[in-house]
């Protein structure tokens, strides 16, 4: 396979096309019956699934730095360039979003019936965005794609959401667009202070990560305002207040691309961007103990909430608050085992709440509720979707032998030496998740069947099954086997931790013990 996507110099166009497609066939879905609208995103999801799959053999795991470069002048005047690239961070979020594509359009195929075309059309343009975000190597083409990202979302929920989703979809603008403001001012203040310094002004990454020492005095407002913008993507508790109001409202498509892709955004942007351009200040004893103390409080704090939600939508809204709380705490973990264990928490959080979100809105188009007291006893009429609900709600409490399991057992040991009490505090999630999740299962599916209206309910049918069954089996076979996911990050995790090492020597944990970072 990789003699062959050489031969056909797949590195050379793959990226391009991967981002290009989506975008020229919104015109097609315009302009089209309404009936064609959903075949026709529906192919141009599998094309970029085949040909985006290509990427796990294409992909050298041994090379530590950016392959599939592309660095084209685009506005020579400013210093901006069409400049694309993959590493084994952002090769991982390609292929996350490219699987999961062809499911989000295929879980809608029955739920949307009212303005078909305006709906798929959206969703092409928010996996542009999306994957655009992941292979911009030029500051400011990111955020165009990062910016690019509120407009189909936005109308995503406000258009096709639930009762109350006009409020849904402007707070998370308001939410994402003042901090991404923030983040506009330091990327151009980057430029400026860069290019006088050195006398060529420039966005590209690589070259302002080169010179970002010259930054050290402006550093810590510069990460704060990356921070921001970040910590409400992520979102970081106590800016995680608008995705429980988005998850409840957003159409399936748009809970399920929030969770698998959205959310992955702001921890990417911790590791490509935030860290990398302010080590000194960003991994200071000060910063690093109120980074990885509000993941903690948000590991903990989201799962006591979750405990008390009427809405199983909102319970795992507020699971996803819990979840990425281990990414930032791995991030800041600052070794290879923690980092590694952050993308693998990426990955495996975007797998199984998928998963739990596509259920949940296979049974809202069957019962038009979500509330946990609706329901009772669905396993008597709904066996198979019983089993994958009970499957996916092991894989994220984190039971041994499914994916969930991998990422926060590798973030919990890497992160150890650095904030033993606070990995001591993050360990406690797991006896919360297995009481939130394992209570809503019993409440939905195994309570005595008392409500005549879920006896017609139905099991999954055939195109459910389709959707399902990619997510159960990478739960199931990362769980059991993920040394090939580990050997495609490595890599990037240990380039970025020689990268920050220089800034972890000495550092002071809160058990008052020392720890020598990086390895």
């Amino acid at each position: 396979m990789t003699a062959f996507l050489a031969a056909i110099g797949y590195e050379q166009w793959i990226l391009h096309v991967l981002l290009g497609l989506p975008l020229l066939a919104i015109p097609m879905i315009l302009i089209m019956p309404v009936h064609r609208a959903r075949w026709i995103a529906l192919t141009v999801a599998l094309i970029e699934l085949v040909l985006g799959l290509g990427l796990w053999w294409a992909f050298d795991p041994a090379n530590p730095a950016m392959q599939f470069v592309t660095d084209v002048p685009w506005i020579g005047a400013f210093g901006v360039g069409y400049r694309l690239g993959i590493d084994g961070l952002s090769v991982m979020m390609v292929l996350l979003s490219v699987i999961t594509m062809p499911l989000v359009v295929w879980s809608s195929w029955r739920s949307v019936d009212t303005k078909q075309r305006g709906f798929y059309a959206l969703l092409l343009a928010l996996k542009t965005g999306m994957l655009g975000v992941f292979v911009a190597m030029d500051l400011f083409l990111f955020y165009v794609f990062w910016e690019l990202l509120l407009i189909p979302m936005y109308f995503l929920i406000g258009s096709w959401g639930s009762s109350n989703r006009l409020y849904a979809a402007t707070k998370f603008v308001i939410y994402t667009f003042v901090g991404s403001l923030l983040m506009l001012v330091a990327i151009v203040w980057m430029v400026m202070e860069v290019g006088r310094a050195t006398g060529t002004y420039s966005f590209a990454y690589e070259h302002l990560l080169a010179h970002a020492y010259l930054l050290e005095s402006s550093g810590p407002w510069l990460f704060v305002a990356f921070a921001l913008a970040f910590a409400v993507k992520v979102p970081i508790f106590p800016f995680h207040t608008w995705l429980p109001d988005a998850h409840t409202e957003a159409p399936t498509a748009g809970s399920v691309d929030l969770a698998v892709i959205l959310l992955k955004m702001g921890t990417y942007g911790f590791l490509r961007f935030a860290v990398p351009f302010f080590p000194g200040f960003a991994l200071s004893e000060s910063v690093g103990l109120v980074m990885a103390g509000l993941a903690v409080i948000g590991i903990v704090y989201a799962a006591l909430v979750a405990m008390v939600q009427p809405d199983l939508k909102r319970l795992v809204a507020y699971s996803s608050v819990s979840h990425l709380g281990f990414v930032i705490l791995g991030i800041w973990g600052s070794t290879v085992e923690s980092v590694q264990g952050a993308i693998m928490v990426m990955i495996s959080h975007g797998l199984s709440t998928g998963a739990l979100f596509f259920i949940i809105g296979m049974l809202y188009e069957r019962r038009h509720t979500r509330k946990i007291s609706d329901f009772g006893g669905l396993a008597r009429v709904a066996p198979l979707m019983a089993t994958a609900f009970v499957i996916t709600a092991f894989s994220s409490i984190g039971l041994p032998g499914l994916n969930g399991f991998v990422g926060e057992f590798l973030v919990l040991i890497g992160a150890f030496g650095r904030y033993p009490w606070l990995v001591a505090g993050a360990t406690t999630v797991v006896v919360f998740s297995a009481a939130y999740l394992l209570w809503a299962t019993q409440r939905v599916f195994f309570n005595r069947f008392t409500n005549p209206l879920n006896e017609g309910i139905g099991d999954l049918n055939m195109r459910e099954i389709a959707v399902l069954a990619p997510l159960l089996l990478g739960m199931v076979w990362i769980g059991l086997y993920p040394g090939p996911i580990l050997r495609r990050t490595e890599g990037a995790a240990r380039m970025y931790i020689e990268m920050v090492e220089p800034y972890l020597s000495e550092t002071p944990t809160v058990g008052g013990t020392m720890f020598r970072g990086g390895r």
